[in-house]
């Protein structure tokens, strides 16, 4: 990840600024729940950033009419992306939390055009845990989900 973080003062979150239009921004697109807009430090050309309008830190602070507001954002973005750039390859990419590589801390998601050798990295190490180890975390996942 970018090694920028937002150092606005409390309550005055850089993207909630850029919603307002008290900063400039180069907007791509916008509608009742989102805005994409070029990240300023662009990987390839066209890369964009696709955030809610409305401030929510994370994943987990968004509705779930804003999540598929900022997926079928998002959506729409790459295939202008791919129409504009033509990239061999694309990735989207969201991180949450500090220790998730979150770096400005309203929620957005990456649209990032992909060419080989762009100096990209999206890389981890295997754990392989045993069969039923993944069995155990699916079950701890279903009860979860069942419970709220």
């Amino acid at each position: 990840m970018p090694m920028f973080f937002d150092t606005s003062p409390p309550g005055q979150c850089i993207f909630c600024r850029l919603v307002a239009g008290e900063i400039p921004s180069a907007r791509v697109y916008e509608d009742a729940l989102t805005i994409a807009f070029m990240d300023i430090g662009q990987v390839n050309p066209g890369h964009v950033l696709v955030a809610t309008k409305r401030h929510a830190a994370t994943l987990l602070d968004i509705t779930a009419d804003e999540a598929a507001a900022v997926m079928q954002t998002a959506q729409r973005v790459a295939r202008a992306v791919q129409a504009v750039f033509n990239p061999p390859g694309l990735t989207l990419l969201q991180a949450n939390g500090r220790e998730g590589d979150q770096t400005v801390f309203h929620f957005h998601l990456h649209v990032v055009p992909r060419h080989a050798g762009d100096g990209i990295a999206l890389s981890w190490p295997r754990k392989d845990p045993a069969a039923e180890v993944l069995q155990g975390y699916a079950q701890r996942l279903r009860a979860a989900l069942a419970a709220g």
